[in-house]
Parts: structure tokens; C-alpha cells; sequence
């Protein structure tokens, strides 16, 4: 494994460092919470440990900055404060493990290891695209060809839905379930409508079609 140990400490991080790469890991030492934030996004490690009392940055902050920057890489927290309401704000703060100081290096061991052994965490996917055409979950925008497409609720609804299953055929009753939340069939052209109106919006305007008729069974959105 390659291990980050943000450590102010030197006699701690000398420990640490040397008994990681003793049971056969790599470990690099940062000294401070600034300078573990720039390895942090700079390297690409399995596992970081990170003191809670460091300068320049403080080890939660540290955790903090480190999650925003979506680094999903498990980390453990080391602290001689072992409180309840402590350990509690090590976990919220985005680490996956806290351990109390004093320490054995057996028990840290032990815990990477355990960390490392969790499946890795899935991101759901935030951008989606079938050829030219991309939509943004994060920021509920839609665009083609680099233009953007203004879309009513429904409508940005029903392309979600399409996109999330790009390629297949999808039915009346999948699309009445899925996007409108109906369990049986109401025998309007609400389908339809919303349909055409995507279509005006996504296709027309564009030389190659995207959202596809499929006779007798549904539609289907690919290139």
C-alpha cells in the first residue's frame, strides 16, 4: 500500500513511517496540514493517516479539504483527544477510522488493513452523454452540441430517464411508471406529448436524430 502520514511529530511520524515500510508498504511523511493537502491531491495513495494537531492546517480541516476535493482514498485519524463528541467529529469530518494516542503500530496496521478491505465506495455518474448530447445531474443543464437546451421539469425528467438507459427499448408502462409514477395506464397522449416535445427540443434543430420510435414497443434513445 502507499500510505500519506500527515504528522507533525517527528519521533511519531519517524514511527510510523519506518514500521509501514517495514510490513512492506510505501509511506511519505507530511509535516504539517498544508503540505499533507498538496500530497494529497498530487499522489495517488490507498490509505492516509493524518494527526488531528497539526499547524498551518488543522487534521479535520485537513479531512475536510480532502473530501471536498473528492480524494476518496480511506483515511484514519490519530489523536490524543479520545472523547466521544472528538470522535464523532473525526468521523464527520469525512475520515473512516479514528485512533486513540497512545497507540501500537499492530493496532494501526490492523485497521489499514481492515480499511482496505472495504469495497470501494461508487460514485453515481453526474454527467451523461449519448453522442453529442450531455446532461449535467449536478447542475440540471442539458446541451447539445454545445448548446444549451432549456427543458420544463417533465421534460428534463423523461430525458434522465432515457439517457439512464441509453440503447435499450423502453416501454409505455416503464415510462408512465418511471417518470410520471403512474402504476396503470391513464390513456392519454401524455406520453406522446412529452415525447414530441423533447424531440423539437434535442432533435430538430440538429442534423443527426437521437430519441427513436420503436413501432409496437416503445422508444429508444442512441445514436
Amino acid at each position: 500500500m502507499r500510505i500519506l502520514v500527515v504528522e507533525d511529530d517527528l519521533e511519531t511520524a519517524n514511527y510510523i513511517c519506518s514500521s509501514l515500510a517495514a510490513a512492506g508498504h510505501v509511506a511519505l511523511h507530511a509535516a504539517d496540514g498544508k503540505e499533507g493537502y498538496l500530497h494529497a491531491l498530487d499522489n495517488d495513495f490507498d490509505a492516509m493517516v493524518i494527526d488531528r494537531m497539526l499547524p498551518k492546517l488543522d487534521g479535520l480541516s485537513l479531512v475536510k479539504s480532502i473530501r471536498i476535493a473528492n480524494v476518496r482514498a480511506p483515511i484514519i485519524i490519530l489523536s490524543a483527544m479520545g472523547g466521544l463528541n472528538d470522535r464523532v467529529e473525526g468521523l464527520e469530518a469525512g475520515a473512516d477510522d479514528y485512533l486513540v494516542k497512545p497507540f501500537a503500530f499492530s493496532e494501526l496496521h490492523a485497521r489499514l488493513s481492515a480499511l482496505m478491505r472495504r469495497p470501494p465506495i461508487q460514485t453515481e455518474e453526474t454527467v451523461m452523454k449519448v453522442a453529442d448530447l450531455e446532461l449535467d445531474l449536478v447542475r440540471h443543464s442539458v446541451s447539445r452540441a454545445r448548446q444549451l437546451i432549456t427543458l420544463q421539469p417533465r421534460e428534463y425528467r423523461l430525458l434522465v430517464y432515457l439517457m439512464r438507459n441509453a440503447g435499450k427499448v423502453l416501454t409505455r408502462t416503464m415510462l408512465l411508471e418511471a417518470v410520471w409514477d403512474f402504476h396503470f395506464d391513464p390513456h392519454t397522449n401524455v406520453i406522446e406529448t412529452h415525447i414530441s416535445r423533447l424531440r423539437n427540443k434535442i432533435d430538430k434543430p440538429f442534423e443527426t436524430s437521437l430519441l427513436h420510435t420503436v413501432r409496437g414497443s416503445g422508444y429508444s434513445l442512441h445514436d
